[in-house]
C-alpha cells in the first residue's frame, strides 16, 4: 500500500472524528443518563435542563442528523428480520401532558425511519367497548408485531394518570393497575419486544407558552383543547401522578427514562438516542437467503 490517502478518505476521516466529538458530549449514554432513579423527583425537576449532555441545539440538531442513516439501517433491518421468521420488536411509550411534544417525536425521530416498519398508535379517551374489555384489552391489540416498531402515544399509564387524577376510579382499584401493568410488561418482554419507555416533563410555564400560540395561530387551533385548561389546574396533582408511576413501574425489563422537554430540540435528541441504543442492542444482521443465490443469479442472466 501506498500510504497515500484520496479526498474521499480524509473527508471520512474527518466526519467520524466529528461524530464521535458529538457523541462525546453524552456524559455516560443516554439509556443511563435520562434513566429514572429513586430519588428523582418530577417535582423538583428542571424541565428546561439537557441531563447529561453538554452540547447545545446546534450539536444536538447535528448528532440526531448523523445518526439518521444508522437508525434507518438498523430499522430496516429489523422489518426484514421480521418478514423472515423472527420474533424480535421494539415498543416506543411516550407519556407527557399536553404540549410536552409527543407529536413532535412521532414527526421528527420517528419519521427519520420508514413508515412501513412503524406502527403509531395515538390512545384517546376508551369507546364504550373498550372499557368494556379492560384497560388492556385495546393496548395487546396495538402491540407491535415482529419486526415493526411500534409508537403508543399515551399509553396504559392513563389508567394511573388520568384516571387517578380525575377520580374515575376508586383508589383501591388504580392502584392496583400499577402491578397488573408490570406483570404485563413483563410479559411483552419475555414474548420478544424491546420497551422504551419516555416520560416527557414540560413545565407549567412552557405549557402556557405553548397553549398560548396555538390560540394565536390558526393553523393551530385544531390542536387547542378546552379541556387542556382543567389539566393546567390539576397540574400538581399530575406531577404527584407521575412520580408514583415511576417509583411504581420503572422495572429491569422496562426502565422509564425522564426527559426534560421545554427545550424540544433536546427531547428529540433524548429520543432518538434512546431508540438507536435500543436498536443496536438487539446487534441486528441481514436474514439470510432461503434461496440458492448463485441459481436465482443464473436464472435471472438468462431471462
Amino acid at each position: 500500500m501506498s500510504g497515500r490517502h484520496t479526498r474521499h478518505d480524509l473527508e471520512r476521516t474527518a466526519d467520524d472524528d466529528a461524530l464521535r466529538d458529538l457523541e462525546k458530549m453524552w456524559h455516560d449514554s443516554p439509556e443511563r443518563d435520562l434513566r429514572w432513579h429513586p430519588g428523582l423527583d418530577v417535582h423538583d425537576l428542571d424541565c428546561n435542563s439537557t441531563p447529561g449532555y453538554d452540547g447545545n441545539k446546534g450539536d444536538g440538531e447535528a448528532l440526531v442528523a448523523a445518526h439518521a442513516a444508522e437508525l434507518d439501517d438498523l430499522q430496516e433491518r429489523l422489518f426484514a428480520e421480521g418478514r423472515s421468521g423472527g420474533s424480535r420488536s421494539v415498543l416506543l411509550v411516550l407519556q407527557g401532558l399536553d404540549t410536552a411534544g409527543k407529536g413532535g417525536i412521532v414527526r421528527h425521530v420517528v419519521g427519520l425511519v420508514d413508515p412501513q416498519g412503524v406502527a403509531h398508535r395515538a390512545f384517546g379517551v376508551p369507546t364504550e367497548k373498550e372499557a368494556a374489555k379492560g384497560y388492556l384489552w385495546r393496548i395487546r391489540n396495538a402491540l407491535p408485531t415482529p419486526g415493526m416498531i411500534g409508537v403508543f402515544d399515551r399509553s396504559h399509564y392513563e389508567q394511573v394518570l388520568v384516571v387517578r387524577v380525575d377520580e374515575l376510579e376508586p383508589e383501591e382499584t388504580w392502584r392496583a393497575h400499577y402491578d397488573e401493568i408490570n406483570e404485563f410488561e413483563a410479559e411483552v418482554a419475555a414474548s420478544g419486544t424491546t420497551i422504551i419507555k419516555v416520560a416527557l416533563m414540560v413545565s407549567r410555564d412552557e405549557q402556557k407558552k405553548r397553549l398560548t400560540q396555538r390560540l394565536e395561530r390558526p393553523d393551530k387551533y385544531w390542536k387547542y383543547n378546552p379541556a387542556d385548561l382543567k389539566a393546567r389546574r390539576q397540574f400538581g396533582a399530575y406531577l404527584d401522578a407521575y412520580q408514583e408511576l415511576l417509583e411504581r413501574t420503572s422495572t429491569d425489563v422496562a426502565p422509564w427514562h425522564v426527559v426534560p422537554a421545554d427545550k424540544k430540540w433536546f427531547s428529540r435528541l433524548a429520543v432518538s438516542e434512546l431508540l438507536l441504543a435500543a436498536l443496536r442492542s438487539l446487534d441486528l444482521g441481514w436474514p439470510p437467503a432461503d434461496f440458492d443465490v448463485e441459481e436465482q443469479k443464473r436464472l435471472l442472466a438468462e431471462s
